[in-house]
């Protein structure tokens, strides 16, 4: 059945009602705004009032008479000094709009949700922190949170963001299962979805529990203020390190602490692995850390997966080759194996020589492994050698040989890696959403934060050798020939891309028929190089 419309009287008189509303709330607000002065000094006058009372009823008997006789004595003598009267009710007004005005109100306690949820997370930790034969427990039921929660903040949702936990001296805090425990009931009973940090002081039996805040995705590639030999993986919290670099992010510029990664002779972590779930960012880092190689060294790229990720990283230069097939990985490592014995005989040489290595010896390799357990399926099928053996020589000696190498790999795939790749990647990093034992599993140690399910690419943890975990933040450095890449991350990449380098001219940048990597070998021009950069013997 179709709606009747209204009365036309009954519509009229709502409108008319409405506009009258409105008229009236306006004459209100216009109201407050000419008369809020007046407000001011009447509030003022009523509380100065109130304290004149106060002042006169806490007065004793006693003194009544002579503070009356001083007062009169006072209002004699404004009245008789010129302009007195005046200036006395020019100062009133002063001091009554002074203390009538509205001052903001400070908290100085939790209000009764966030007293609910104290308690409500202080009844949780009872079974816990609590022992039957303990004769003055702080944790028992129907007990009070205020002698255990020191210090506590919350968000604008009444939602924890820090606290600092009391807990008896006989909890099992050395023991890793009692602590993740706590961990997990507190991050339960705060608010999963957010990612916090753990901090235990062991000797004063106190718990630091604290929200941390979203990493910045907005630092795109660039160039950074570093060493040679030093390579930013990414960015971390604050306090977690003592360095800033200057950055560029959204537009301005701004420190930001970095995760830096330090390769060479002296290094004690020579070569990365990098280990993350599909569309983690593990090509995004491997990317970053080739445009960062390429200011001071050569690139070798081995892409298993096959989808051209590195496509515009060919023919630049100091790029020796990007290969995504098998016999074009196998001829690369292989020659790459023979140039870290030709540096190590050739460096050892000008040693006993007296003379300093030859510069071509101490110019960095970089050889970037994306995936090499692809290529150990299809070796495997083709009864060809694995690629990763060929990567025992630059991993065992590749350190003195200035050879770095860095492989990444997903999950799915880690038990395919050799023991000699496991054993000398040292700096290891993990990207995309994982659990406490996959993060585990590749770090050695679980992270004091607790990882959340959904996270940006680029986003995981970091740990150089023995050092702590950290959690990172990659620079977004997409594949520029992606339709699906922003205009300014693909600007910010294709300004930090080398230029092509000229053709014929082998290793970039050098007359043709020379070869920095043959250590000043001449090689006729016309000589073929299937794989780019030619096997080189290490005799030579």
């Amino acid at each position: 059945m179709a709606r009747r419309p209204l009365p036309r009287i009954l519509s009229s008189a709502t409108a008319q009602a409405v506009r009258t509303r409105e008229i009236a709330r306006t004459a209100a607000d216009s109201a407050a705004d000419v008369l809020h002065p007046l407000i001011t000094v009447s509030r003022g006058l009523r509380e100065l009032a109130g304290i004149a009372r106060r002042k006169w009823a806490e007065t004793p008997k006693d003194k009544r008479g002579p503070t009356l006789l001083l007062a009169a004595g006072g209002v004699m003598a404004v009245a008789l000094i010129r302009f007195g009267p005046v200036l006395a009710l020019i100062s009133l007004m002063a001091a009554a709009a002074w203390k009538g005005r509205v001052r903001p109100v400070v908290k100085t306690g939790p209000d009764e949700s966030e007293i609910a949820r104290l308690q409500a997370l202080y009844e949780a930790l009872v079974p816990y922190f609590s022992a039957p034969e303990d004769p003055d427990p702080r944790y028992a039921h129907g007990g009070e949170w205020a002698g255990v929660f020191d210090d506590y903040a919350f968000d604008g949702n009444g939602r924890l963001t820090e606290l600092r936990i009391a807990y008896p001296a006989y909890f099992t805090d050395g023991e890793e299962e009692s602590r993740e425990r706590i961990e997990q009931l507190l991050h339960a009973k705060s608010g999963r979805g957010r990612e916090y940090r753990f901090r235990w002081d062991e000797e004063g039996n106190q718990l630091l529990m604290n929200v941390l805040p979203a990493l910045s995705t907005a630092i795109a590639a660039q160039r950074f203020v570093t060493a040679p030999g030093e390579t930013v993986l990414g960015f971390t919290d604050a306090d977690s390190v003592q360095r800033t670099v200057p950055v560029t992010d959204g537009g301005e510029t701004r420190d930001a602490p970095p995760v830096i990664w330090r390769t060479g002779p002296r290094s004690t972590e020579p070569h990365l692995l990098a280990v993350g779930q599909p569309g983690g960012g593990a090509t995004t880092l491997l990317r970053s850390i080739a445009l960062q190689a390429l200011q001071h060294g050569d690139v070798l790229i081995v892409e298993g997966g096959g989808t051209g990720e590195y496509a515009c990283l060919t023919g630049r230069t100091g790029v020796l080759s990007v290969e995504c097939g098998l016999a074009g990985a196998l001829s690369s490592l292989e020659w790459a194996a023979h140039e870290t014995e030709r540096r190590l005989i050739a460096a050892n040489r000008a040693r006993q020589a007296g003379r300093p290595a030859p510069a071509d010896t101490r110019r960095p390799l970089w050889i970037l492994v994306d995936r090499p357990s692809v290529f150990g399926h299809l070796a495997a099928a083709d009864g060809r050698t694995d690629p990763q053996q060929l990567l025992q020589v630059p991993l065992r000696h590749g350190r003195e040989a200035a050879v770095t190498v860095v492989v990444t790999e997903q999950f799915d795939c880690v038990d395919a890696l050799t023991e000699t790749v496991r054993s000398h990647t040292r700096a290891r990093v993990v990207l995309g959403p994982a659990g406490f034992e996959q993060i585990e599993s590749v770090l050695g140690t679980a992270p004091h934060t607790t990882p959340t399910p959904g996270v940006p690419p680029g986003r995981g943890y970091a740990r150089l050798g023995a050092g702590p975990v950290l959690r990172l933040q990659v620079p977004a450095t997409p594949d520029p020939y992606d339709d699906a890449t922003g205009e300014a991350h693909r600007q910010a990449v294709l300004e930090l891309l080398p230029d092509h380098q000229p053709t014929g001219v082998p290793g970039g940048g050098q007359p043709s028929g020379h070869d920095p990597l043959r250590g000043g070998d001449q090689v006729p021009a016309q000589d073929p190089a299937p794989a780019q950069v030619a096997p080189v013997p290490a005799e030579s």
